[in-house]
């Protein structure tokens, strides 16, 4: 299984240790290779409006902007669990003005099989921004239960749902199955693209809870109108002290984290990749986007990779993911 966390402090990722100190600013961007970029970057984001990936790549863009001294146009093409934004993405001209903001949910398609493009040869990613841990949300003015042990009791004998953003082997779903196998429970996932309208399923009463990462849903929280029943970690984070953990629950496990960054095409000139892959981390050292990490819950594991660490990060995830769909069962 992914050796994903040991501890909430010096955290280890897939055997790459992460620290939790503060990044040392970095120096001067290199000089921009034959004069690249010149012109306008996109960034296209493959969920809508308003959730972590949108928050990430919108975040992330201005600072990498201002690095770079162009403009990032973000446009936001939901569907299909993150495969609606691919084509476009791979019929771009490979010349670097095209980015894919990403996140694990868009990559695990490959060892589905729903993809035909390998995340790491066809694609290449230039760094990770975010890595977070997920938790399920109850609407707090829901009266049927308050917390996870009554919100277990009352699944045992009611059919309840949850919304997510998911697929057939998504980390959602991977997730949820060995949650209900130790609880002896079982849950209807509804899928949602747009976060607007998971987040309106909840809030509204539509579905019994929500599997989410804090850092999407912050607003919520800071407004009381939801609140976390179960954080998906071994162990109580500091920022959710009275919220129960997978340790809490008797679940032994290594939990799966959702991973965020930015891929270019495989085919980008490398000295292309490697200037945008330090403008991403001249992004992520702003105040700027160190401030959005901060208010999004993002700080107890520090979120950067860099291209080749995010690399072998995804390629053990492709791993994992294979083995826990023939565990599972999931073709």
């Amino acid at each position: 299984m992914l050796k994903f966390l040991r501890k909430i402090t010096g955290t280890v990722i897939l055997g790459v240790v992460v620290s939790t100190a503060p990044m040392v600013a970095n120096a001067e961007m290199p000089v921009k290779p034959d004069g690249f970029p010149e012109r306008p970057i996109t960034m296209i984001v493959p969920f809508g409006p308003g959730g972590g990936s949108d928050q990430m790549g919108r975040s992330i863009s201005g600072p990498m902007s201002d690095a770079m001294g162009v403009p990032i146009q973000v446009i936001n093409k939901p569907g299909g669990g993150g495969r609606a934004a691919l084509p476009d993405f791979m019929s771009a001209p490979a010349d670097g003005y095209t980015l894919l903001q990403f996140s694990d949910d868009v990559f695990t398609h490959y060892p589905a099989g729903r993809i035909k493009e390998n995340p790491t040869v066809d694609w290449t990613p230039i760094g990770l921004a975010n890595i977070v841990f997920s938790q399920i949300y109850m609407n707090t003015d829901d009266d049927r239960f308050s917390d996870w042990e009554s919100f277990v009791a009352y699944a045992k004998n009611n059919e309840v749902t949850v919304a997510n953003v998911s697929h057939k082997g998504s980390m959602e779903l991977i997730s949820m199955s060995k949650i209900e196998e130790v609880e002896g429970i079982k849950t209807q996932q509804i899928s949602y693209d747009k976060p607007a309208e998971r987040y309106a399923a909840l809030i509204g009463k539509h579905v019994d809870v929500l599997f989410e990462q804090p850092s999407d849903v912050s607003s919520f929280l800071d407004s009381g109108r939801i609140k976390p029943i179960l954080t998906i970690l071994r162990d109580r984070p500091a920022a959710f002290p009275d919220v129960a953990s997978l340790s809490d629950i008797g679940l032994d496990w290594t939990p799966l984290l959702r991973v965020r960054g930015i891929f270019v095409h495989g085919s980008v000139p490398q000295e292309r990749k490697a200037y945008l892959e330090a403008a991403m981390k001249e992004a992520y050292e702003t105040k700027e986007f160190q401030g959005f990490l901060e208010k999004k819950f993002m700080t107890a594991i520090k979120s950067y990779s860099s291209s080749n660490e995010a690399t072998k990060i995804i390629n053990d995830m492709i791993d994992t993911y294979r083995k826990a769909y023939k565990d599972l069962g999931i073709n």
